[in-house]
């Protein structure tokens, strides 16, 4: 039986950083995620880091301000691995991330 969850996480005090959760569950086991880390900015959401298994391999997209994405694959065992990793991530560096993604916003 297939699941799907969707979720988002607040990553700060003003609910202006969030960690946003999709992952789908068959028979028990997790097939498929996405982990993404959000700001809003400007009046809106911009996407700043993702994770995810598209292009079949575990992998960390860095989107900047013209939405060019920096792609860094990520060698892990095992898909509940990656969502630990990919969650701990997000909560650790969204301030870094934030910064990073600022600086791409001068440079437009």
């Amino acid at each position: 039986m297939l699941h799907k969850k969707e979720f988002t996480k607040s990553l700060d005090k003003l609910g202006l950083e969030r960690l946003r959760v999709k992952m789908v569950i068959n028979k028990g086991e997790l097939s498929d995620l996405v982990f993404q880390y959000e700001s809003f900015i400007n009046g809106h959401w911009e996407e700043i880091v993702r994770y995810d298994i598209a292009h079949g391999f575990f992998h960390r997209d860095f989107i900047n301000a013209k939405g060019e994405k920096e792609k860094v694959r990520i060698e892990i065992q095992d898909l509940k691995t990656a969502a630990t990793f990919a969650e701990q991530d997000i909560k650790d560096k969204w301030e870094f991330y934030k910064s990073k993604y600022i600086k791409t916003i001068k440079k437009k």
